[in-house]
């Protein structure tokens, strides 16, 4: 086991240098300059080869990417060209935030998925089945900023039950920004659900149709007892590495969502630093996520391996 865990933890500095290389050579092919775009209309041939000598933009390609690699693995971002803050300060309350929205839509969506997958299982082909299944290809296939605007419609100009986007600066205390996060809340969760319920219903029925389930009622195992104590254990092992990708995706991929609603998250921070042409801050943030999606990962592939003996054996071999 302990070996096992010493080569995923290999891969994943392996797979995290390689993403840094990824995240700088993507964030240099970006189009536009750095300096221009700061100046604006008041750049002058001066002004621009001052600036350029200020951030090391003068400086080769290789070079920059080791300085910027030698800061993050001591813990320095660089500094914001447009907001001349180092990108660690930014970054701090947005990151907040984010983690604000994305953990509670994981603690709503999450166990909402479990139990919708397993009724859905336990219901193949009747009525609940198929309006969980129907609702969540629904979920599935609208984009996010679909289902954003549709709920925006509905709750804050039909109903003018919550408010259409947020209006808080990024470093209100985190009990002011809860009120205007219900509708980022439920567009994450509705998208959340969809994903994981399938593979639960999925997974429960292959379990409620495995040979050794069949056998427990031929012996005459209590239905539910079978269900809770055989089933539904073995349904959620492959469950483990869909919650921490969907878990990832939400502190990572709310972009969009963010920036429906104004959120001041690090998504949208991120969308701002692109247009900024802010090199640092894209980086910056780029490759936070990036560990963020890796430890998940490494973290539910141990959890794999220790919960399930049969693909511990396996990969052992």
């Amino acid at each position: 086991m302990s070996t096992l865990i010493g080569r995923r933890l290999i891969l994943a500095v392996v797979t995290l240098f390689i993403v840094s290389l990824i995240v700088f050579m993507g964030v240099e092919a970006l189009p536009g300059d750095t300096a221009t775009a700061y100046l604006g209309q008041s750049a002058t041939p001066e002004s621009l080869a001052s600036l350029r000598e200020e951030f090391g933009l003068n400086a080769p390609v290789h070079q920059r990417y080791l300085d910027w690699l030698g800061g993050v693995v001591k813990g320095d971002l660089g500094e914001s060209m447009s907001k001349r803050k180092p990108v660690a300060d930014l970054i701090g309350n947005r990151f907040r935030n984010t983690l604000v929205l994305a953990t509670a839509a994981a603690l709503i969506g999450i166990p909402l998925a479990i139990v919708l997958g397993v009724i859905a299982g336990l219901t193949r082909d009747k009525w609940p089945d198929v309006f969980v299944s129907t609702t969540s290809i629904m979920g599935m296939t609208l984009p996010g900023f679909v289902t954003a605007t549709i709920l925006i419609y509905f709750f804050a100009i039909r109903l003018e039950w919550f408010p259409a986007i947020t209006l808080v600066p990024s470093d209100v205390p985190v009990l002011e920004l809860l009120p205007n996060i219900v509708l980022p809340i439920i567009t994450l969760t509705l998208i959340m659900v969809a994903h994981i319920l399938r593979l639960v219903r999925t997974n429960m029925i292959d379990v409620l149709t495995s040979d050794y389930i069949q056998m427990a009622k031929l012996k005459g195992v209590p239905y539910w007892s079978m269900v809770f104590k055989h089933a539904l254990p073995n349904a959620m092992l492959p469950t483990i590495n869909v919650v921490a990708l969907t878990l990832a995706w939400l502190l990572g991929g709310v972009a969009i969502i963010e920036t429906v609603f104004n959120y001041p998250g690090i998504g949208q921070l991120m969308i701002t630093g692109i247009t900024d042409r802010d090199f640092a801050l894209v980086q910056g943030i780029a490759i936070i996520l990036a560990v963020i999606y890796i430890a998940l990962n490494l973290i539910a592939d141990v959890l794999s391996m220790i919960l399930n003996p049969k693909l511990r054996t396996a990969r052992g071999h």
